[in-house]
């Protein structure tokens, strides 16, 4: 399923990135035995929701090789680290508040042998704040872990002028990032666009919500931590 769907989506993967994908696959299902990863534990969900749905990324980012992205809120790792097994070159940063789900991504990166890949614990609000972070990516990602006001005031600080922000979706978006479109203006953000994924058995089609960072973030952006999600930018 795994082969079939992201050669769909016009990514063809080869023998090796399928055993990176199994062994990340069994990683995950016996990790998450002593922890809560993620509440899909069917292989077929996994390979859908989890594998397929962040390879999807890769019909708005095209090739990776060599660029910087970072993926904000990664949870276990998506969609960044299917990504790196699709592009191995890319040079990646996972950035998650949780330490028990960084402890996984870390032993992930051991037993993949992955070079280039960061993991920090800490908030995006944090992150996007330090000089060593602030405006220094090709993209910046996230799977749905706020609004777009919110993901746009965590992503649009760490990608470079030029760079890009892309944030997965699911249906009904379109109000939602109407809503948006002034946050974005603020941060440096040109007004974004919906890209539609269609996944195999899934009926609802997922959106890839890409914005080019046009002008750079105010000093002021983001705001401190926790201060986005409760007071979003209007």
């Amino acid at each position: 399923m795994l082969a079939d769907g992201a050669l769909s989506m016009g990514i063809p993967l080869d023998r090796h990135q399928l055993e990176q994908f199994a062994l990340f696959q069994a990683l995950l299902l016996e990790w998450n035995q002593k922890m809560n990863l993620t509440a899909i534990v069917d292989v077929q969900a996994i390979q859908v929701r989890h594998f397929l749905d962040s390879l999807s990324c890769a019909m708005a980012t095209g090739d990776l090789t060599g660029q910087r992205l970072i993926d904000v809120g990664t949870g276990a790792g998506f969609p960044g680290l299917p990504l790196k097994i699709l592009y191995p070159a890319v040079n990646l940063t996972l950035v998650e508040s949780t330490a028990k789900k960084c402890r996984f991504m870390e032993a992930v990166l051991v037993e993949l042998k992955f070079e280039d890949v960061t993991v920090i614990n800490e908030r995006a609000e944090d992150i996007g704040r330090q000089n060593a972070h602030r405006e220094k990516y090709d993209w910046a990602i996230a799977r749905a872990v706020s609004s777009m006001s919110v993901l746009a005031e965590y992503l649009l600080p760490l990608v470079r002028l030029g760079g890009h922000i892309l944030a997965q979706k699911g249906a009904d978006i379109e109000v939602e990032v109407k809503a948006a479109n002034h946050a974005f203006i603020a941060l440096g953000g040109d007004l974004p666009q919906a890209v539609p994924v269609n996944l195999p058995g899934i009926e609802q089609p997922r959106f890839l919500v890409v914005a080019e960072k046009v002008a750079q973030t105010p000093a002021a952006y983001p705001r401190h931590a926790g201060v986005p999600k409760k007071n979003p930018l209007q």
